[in-house]
């Protein structure tokens, strides 16, 4: 006849167990137990993160698209109202093309200063609206060599009236009818661009302008 096993209680849980048993049934079922929802809860914790992290990579996307929107956008408006020469602007059905450029170191009725030139932009405009609009080379327009803000030099038009009989760019324009004209811009002698601005009239900003490049 077998000897029957004594038995003793669990130091963790006080349950009694055979006295030659090394791990207690109970506490071995509990910590099973208790695992199971430790690795679910690191499976959910780690669903959450990938998603916050899918979210947040959609985030990054959309936000990406966003601002290639906007710098394309940016870029067109830029192209939109930034011309060179050869090219035609139109604001208000008012057509303005920069025919192209001279320069010249003058004549004895107007020279430029040491270490200068003139440069005599060429402009035709068109009035296709049905108003007639005045255009003046003091008022319609503004300048900027390399930058820097210039004024038009009434000794450069005296140089190119007298010289090769070219008119300023100032006058009324009926409907339907079109002006040619230069600006007297006197700039150093090593220039590199000139930017002209065509205002609606002196209280509005530039509408768009014109770049010569060197």
């Amino acid at each position: 006849m077998a000897k029957k096993q004594g038995t003793k209680l669990c130091k963790h849980c006080k349950t009694k167990i055979p006295a030659g048993a090394k791990v207690c049934p109970n506490c071995r079922k509990k910590q099973g137990y208790i695992l199971k929802w430790v690795i679910i809860g690191i499976v959910v914790i780690g669903i959450i993160g990938s998603a916050g992290e899918s979210d947040d990579n959609a985030k990054d996307v959309t936000t990406a698209k966003k601002e290639n929107l906007e710098n394309t956008s940016s870029q067109e408006k830029k192209k939109e109202t930034e011309f060179s020469v050869g090219e035609t602007a139109e604001y208000k059905n008012v057509q303005v093309k920069l025919i192209g450029y001279e320069e010249s170191y003058g004549n004895d009725w107007g020279k430029p200063g040491d270490g200068k030139v003139f440069v005599f932009p060429e402009f035709e405009i068109t009035n296709n609206s049905n108003e007639e609009i005045s255009v003046s080379s003091l008022v319609s327009f503004e300048c900027y060599v390399d930058d820097y803000k210039t004024d038009f030099s009434s000794n450069a038009f005296m140089a190119i009236s007298t010289e090769d009989g070219k008119q300023q760019l100032d006058g009324s324009i009926a409907p339907g009818k079109k002006l040619k004209g230069v600006l007297g811009i006197e700039a150093s002698s090593n220039w590199n661009t000139v930017e002209i601005y065509y205002k609606d009239n002196v209280w509005l900003n530039s509408n768009f302008s014109f770049e010569i490049r060197r």
